[in-house]
């Protein structure tokens, strides 16, 4: 019997959640045969508690190293992580994000391990000269690297430190839509379950109140509608540190009971249906998730003009707005709350056929499947 390709998927932070519908590193397990590849995936910190949710792989390795391990040099966290390595003999390392790729590019010059993969979530990880030059000199013919976007793709290319058109790749992230639309409640019931008034035309969005989701900019967008469309109301899923700032804006804006602040979710998306239109406001992303989610619920939808958004929102016939142009974004709200309810349910069906026909599940798992197998036979016959 053939002996299966041994693959360990790396994480700085355990992250399973219950429903794995667009979770990228299980996504990418259940593309690769069990009957042809053994699977691991590691942890770098943290581990669930009793009941929570682990790996589909079939196994899982809990690093549990701390905080403080995992800062500057890193040099415990590294030799546990390298006699782990050492000992598996894995011919893939599929690395998500920065530190476990940064870890992994010093420690392949004595593992050799035959393939390792670099996943590139979005922006930044590699704006510091210091980063750039140690990843210059690291990459070598067994990495390959994977932009979750286009646009994350060329931001990988232009940091020009050993990221090229012959080992970086795009595969836009996916949802898998059949287990998401099962997830996700009647239009009644998301309203009941959160609090909101059955009879308003709501306007939803999805993400951490930081101030690169550009929560601010909508909230005053809003608020320049708000004596047009006064059965109109807006509310935000999500909890972060700019919580305290919005709630100041609200009231500044005399928007209190127009404008819900609903807090965190567990799964969010389970409440897509409660919304009229879904808006994604951000002033950067590396994808931009919530909106594949949104058009999962037959929403349509609003996003900032951002690189990686922008090729979305134009296939799906929704608008795009400059980010942080309050006057644009109130433009394009308008532009959707004057629409009856019959025009607005074409622009969701619109929405939920492109997403069906660009961003399903099965086209990317086979993507990253084709991807490994041709990576992995052209490091062996290089080695």
């Amino acid at each position: 019997m053939k002996q299966r390709v041994k693959v360990l998927q790396l994480h700085p932070d355990y992250n399973i959640k219950r429903h794995d519908f667009a979770d990228l590193g299980e996504q990418i397990l259940r593309a690769l045969p069990s009957e042809r590849f053994e699977t691991v995936t590691g942890f770098l910190h943290g581990r669930p508690l009793a009941g929570e949710p682990e790996s589909r792989a079939d196994r899982s390795i809990y690093f549990e190293f701390s905080e403080r391990q995992l800062k500057g040099g890193r040099l415990s966290a590294m030799r546990h992580l390298y006699r782990y390595c050492q000992a598996e003999k894995f011919d893939v390392i599929i690395c998500n994000r920065f530190k476990p790729v940064n870890m992994l590019l010093r420690l392949n010059r004595w593992l050799k391990t035959p393939l390792c993969i670099g996943i590139a979530h979005g922006f930044g990880e590699y704006d510091r000269f210091a980063r750039r030059l140690e990843t210059r000199c690291l990459v070598n013919r067994a990495w390959r690297f994977v932009g979750v976007s286009p646009a994350v793709k060329q931001y990988l290319l232009d940091c020009r430190c050993g990221f090229s058109e012959k080992n970086t790749v795009s595969i836009t992230n996916a949802i898998d839509i059949v287990q998401a639309e099962a997830l996700q409640y009647p239009r009644e019931e998301a309203r009941r379950q959160l609090g909101l008034d059955p009879q308003a035309r709501l306007i939803g969005a999805l993400g951490r109140l930081v101030p690169v989701k550009g929560h601010l900019y909508l909230i005053r967008a809003f608020g320049l509608l708000k004596d047009k469309y006064p059965q109109a109301q807006l509310a935000l899923i999500g909890q972060g540190r700019e919580e305290a700032r919005l709630r100041e804006e609200i009231i500044c804006l005399g928007l209190e009971g127009r404008v819900k602040l609903l807090g965190f979710r567990e799964e969010a998306l389970q409440y897509v249906r409660a919304f009229d239109l879904w808006v994604m406001p951000s002033l950067a992303e590396g994808l931009g998730l919530a909106l594949l989610e949104g058009m999962s619920g037959h929403l349509p939808v609003i996003a900032s003009n951002v690189p990686a958004m922008l090729p979305l929102i134009q296939g799906a016939g929704g608008l795009a707005p400059a980010p942080a142009d309050v006057g644009a974004l109130s433009t394009a709200l308008d532009e959707y709350l004057m629409l009856n309810d019959e025009h607005l349910r074409v622009k969701g069906e619109q929405a939920y056929a492109y997403l069906l026909g660009h961003h399903n599940i099965e086209g990317f798992r086979q993507r990253y499947l084709r991807f490994i197998d041709e990576s992995l036979h052209e490091t062996r016959t290089v080695l």
